[in-house]
C-alpha cells in the first residue's frame, strides 16, 4: 500500500533563511550583485542627489569653523583695520572646494581600491557603479582647482607669493589621504593631517588674510577646532571599523581598537571647551559657546554606548555641528 505523500505547508519553515529582497540565491551572483551596487540592485539612472551625498555635506561646517574662527581672530589683531569681507569670502571658498574636493577624491581612490566594498555607511558613487571613476576623478579635480583659484586671488590681493606654497602643500595632501600608492589615510595618520590642516593651517591661514599676522587666539582656536574635526573622523572611521580591518585600511580606530578609539573621541570632542575656558578669560562672551554641549555631550554618549552603524552616523552629524558652533560662536566672541 502505497503512503499517502504529505501535504506541504504554505508556512515557512522557521529553520531556513529567506534569500534577501534583490539578491540572486546563487552566491556567484549575490556577490557579483553586492559589488556592483544599485546600479545592478534595481536603480541605474544617477540622480543630483547622489553627486550631493557624494559631496557629503555633513562634513562641510569643518570647512566653515576654522575660516569664522580664524578670521575673528585676525580682526582683533589689528583692531584699528575694518576687516575684509573679500579675503574671508576667499578664503571660505578654498576651505569649502578643499573639503567637498577631498570628499570626492576619497570616494574614487576608495572605490577603486576596493575599500569601499565593505563599508556600511551610504553608498559611494564609485563603489556603486552609478558613475565612471575617471567622471568622479574629474569632479574631484575640479574642486580642487576651483580651491586654487581662489587661494591665488588671495594671494594676489595680499601679495604674499609663499601661500601659493601652502595652499600647493594642502591640495597635495587631501589627495594623499586615500590616493596614491601608499595613502596616510590608510597608516593612522589620518587625524593628524586633519587636525594640521582643518585646525592650525586653515585658522592660522585665514587669519592671517585678514590682518598679515598671527596672533595666539588664532592658534588656540586652531587647536579647538582641529580637535574636533579628529573627533569626527574617529566617529567615521568607527562606523566603519570592521569593514576597514577586512579591507586592510588601518585607520587610528583600527589601530587602536573601538574601545580605545571611542574614548579619544571623547577626548577630542570635549577638549577643545577647555581652551573656550581660557579665551573666556579675556573674552566674557566666549562663554556662550559653551552652549555648544549640548552638541558635544550628546555625541560623546552616543559614541560611548553605540551599537549599530546608524547611531555612530547620528554622532558624527551632532559633533559637525559642534565644530561649526564653536568656530562661529568663537569667532564672533573674539571679534566683537
Amino acid at each position: 500500500m502505497a503512503r499517502p505523500k504529505p501535504q506541504r505547508s504554505n508556512q515557512a519553515d522557521p529553520k531556513r533563511r529567506p534569500t534577501p529582497v534583490g539578491r540572486s540565491g546563487n552566491p556567484a551572483k549575490a556577490a557579483a550583485a553586492a559589488k556592483a551596487g544599485p546600479a545592478v540592485a534595481g536603480r541605474t539612472r544617477l540622480t543630483p542627489g547622489d553627486w550631493i551625498a557624494g559631496a557629503r555635506l555633513r562634513t562641510l561646517p569643518l570647512a566653515i569653523a576654522p575660516v569664522a574662527l580664524g578670521t575673528g581672530a585676525g580682526v582683533v589683531a589689528v583692531p584699528d583695520e575694518a576687516w575684509h569681507p573679500t579675503r574671508f569670502a576667499l578664503a571660505l571658498i578654498v576651505g569649502l572646494a578643499l573639503q567637498i574636493g577631498v570628499n570626492y577624491a576619497n570616494d574614487y581612490s576608495d572605490g577603486i581600491r576596493g575599500t569601499d566594498d565593505h563599508r556600511v555607511g551610504p553608498a559611494r558613487l564609485t563603489a556603486s557603479g552609478l558613475v565612471k571613476p575617471k567622471t568622479v576623478l574629474f569632479v574631484a579635480l575640479a574642486f580642487f582647482a576651483v580651491a586654487a583659484l581662489a587661494g591665488l586671488a588671495l594671494t594676489v590681493i595680499t601679495q604674499q607669493w609663499w601661500l601659493i606654497a601652502v595652499g600647493a602643500v594642502a591640495i597635495v595632501a587631501a589627495w594623499f589621504y586615500t590616493g596614491g600608492k601608499h595613502p596616510y589615510g590608510y597608516y593612522g595618520l589620518g587625524e593628524v593631517f586633519v587636525f594640521v590642516f582643518f585646525g592650525l593651517v586653515a585658522t592660522a591661514g585665514s587669519a592671517y588674510v585678514q590682518s598679515l599676522t598671527v596672533n595666539l587666539e588664532a592658534w588656540i582656536g586652531g587647536i579647538g577646532v582641529g580637535l574636533l574635526a579628529c573627533a569626527v573622523l574617529m566617529a567615521n572611521n568607527l562606523r566603519d571599523v570592521v569593514q576597514d580591518r577586512a579591507a586592510g585600511k588601518r585607520t587610528l580606530a583600527v589601530l587602536v581598537g573601538p574601545v580605545a578609539g571611542r574614548i579619544l573621541f571623547v577626548f577630542f570632542a570635549l577638549v577643545p571647551f577647555v581652551l573656550v575656558g581660557f579665551l573666556a578669560l579675556f573674552y566674557p562672551t566666549a562663554m556662550l559657546v559653551f552652549f555648544a554641549l549640548l552638541l558635544a555631550l550628546p555625541a560623546c554618549i552616543i559614541v560611548l554606548t553605540a551599537r549599530t552603524p546608524r547611531e555612530l552616523i547620528l554622532a558624527l552629524q551632532l559633533t559637525s555641528f559642534t565644530a561649526l558652533a564653536y568656530g562661529v560662536g568663537l569667532g564672533l566672541a573674539i571679534a566683537l
